[in-house]
């Protein structure tokens, strides 16, 4: 997993809500007709996060706004003819603010400054971990992004809210939480291959509920590499693999035999996760001395289940491969096959199996895909 960036330091800001703490900024030039009151006042302190910076002028139109502190940078929009600004987005909790606001007409020029401080809450809520988040990493068309907080989420609606993806080429999607303290994007459709997607939070002091605000923005960079598909019949024992629509090559398997549910290997669209070498595979549920135990050794793994499924080298099965289903669950390739699955592999590419009556469920790895779309997005905080 790759490092959350937190978002930059300084700020500038060109305009929207108001606050509850009023009082007039610092003038720093005088004026007998041009005024200029900025919210909150010159030493205010205890600012909430989610407060609004606002600033009015009287007699006069305002020319410029800025803000100047740590944290997020804070933009703004003007209204009532340029006559007002407001802050259109929250403030970094325990941090120092200055409003430097300038009005005036045709040459005289007012300005206006105001300094405080933002309240420091005794918790605050930040991103732990963005997945994938890997530096030079490409990913398949089917990866979710998986967003994991510091602790659980009280307003998940506040926190969603403040949830942005970004892919060069557009597609719907939806965020789905699975806990209190994670959430995952999917969209409704593949990711067009060969882009770049951009996750960004606005985080930094939202109020999360409970006296939590947001700490920091946070963002990540994912690549999207090729349209890689795997497509597989469990009773016919092969698999197609592709590559933006081109067939690469296709592999005789030995799936699980079936003798039981554990070893009968899952239909439906699976997402490769991960992959080791080598991997060390024990029985689920068993110890040793136990009927059905093992412990085995394999060489070039590719993970797509939590329930222990996974494509990989099986020497031992090649006269089966292709034939008969004599897995545990697993699929057996040759090791040539295994090397080569394994070194073309991403994470997030699709593995679409058929021909079992176990149906991996949608939360059993990464198989957000056998949930409906709209299904999927019943599970937001939004809807």
């Amino acid at each position: 997993m790759g490092p959350v960036v937190a978002g930059g330091t300084g700020a500038l800001a060109l305009l929207v809500t108001g606050c509850s703490i009023g009082g007039e900024g610092k003038l720093a030039s005088g004026g007998s007709d041009t005024t200029v009151t900025i919210t909150p006042a010159n030493g205010t302190a205890q600012v909430k996060p989610d407060g609004t910076i606002e600033v009015k002028a009287s007699g006069a139109k305002l020319r410029d706004v800025t803000v100047q502190g740590g944290g997020a940078a804070i933009s703004g929009s003007y209204g009532d003819g340029r006559k007002t600004w407001r802050s259109t987005r929250t403030l970094t909790p325990g941090t120092s603010y200055t409003v430097t606001a300038q009005a005036g007409d045709g040459g005289k020029t007012r300005t206006a400054t105001s300094s405080f401080t933002t309240l420091k809450p005794a918790q605050t809520l930040s991103i732990a971990d963005v997945t994938p988040n890997v530096t030079g990493e490409k990913v398949g068309v089917g990866m979710p992004i998986f967003v994991r907080f510091n602790r659980p989420v009280t307003d998940k609606a506040a926190v969603e809210r403040t949830l942005r993806v970004t892919p060069e080429k557009p597609v719907e999607g939806a965020w789905r939480w699975v806990g209190s303290d994670q959430v995952i994007y999917r969209t409704k459709t593949y990711w067009q291959p060969h882009q770049t997607v951009r996750f960004q939070a606005d985080l930094a002091g939202v109020n999360a509920g409970g006296g939590v605000y947001g700490a920091k923005d946070a963002q990540a960079t994912i690549s999207i590499g090729a349209a890689q598909i795997t497509t597989g019949d469990i009773g016919d024992h092969h698999m197609t693999v592709t590559r933006d629509g081109k067939k690469l090559r296709t592999v005789p398997f030995s799936a699980g035999n079936g003798q039981t549910r554990e070893f009968t290997t899952t239909s439906g669209v699976h997402l490769l996760m991960e992959k080791g070498n080598p991997v060390t595979m024990t029985s689920p549920g068993r110890k040793e001395g136990d009927p059905g135990y093992y412990k085995t050794v394999v060489n070039y793994a590719v993970r797509f289940s939590n329930s222990g499924e996974y494509v990989h080298s099986a020497p031992w099965s090649v006269g089966s491969q292709g034939s008969t289903n004599v897995s545990h669950g697993c699929l057996n390739v040759s090791p040539a096959n295994a090397k080569w699955f394994y070194d073309v592999m991403q994470r997030g590419d699709v593995i679409d199996l058929t021909g079992t009556d176990r149906e991996v469920e949608w939360d059993n790895g990464w198989s957000v895909w056998q949930l409906s779309f709209d299904k999927w997005r019943e599970g937001s905080a939004l809807r």
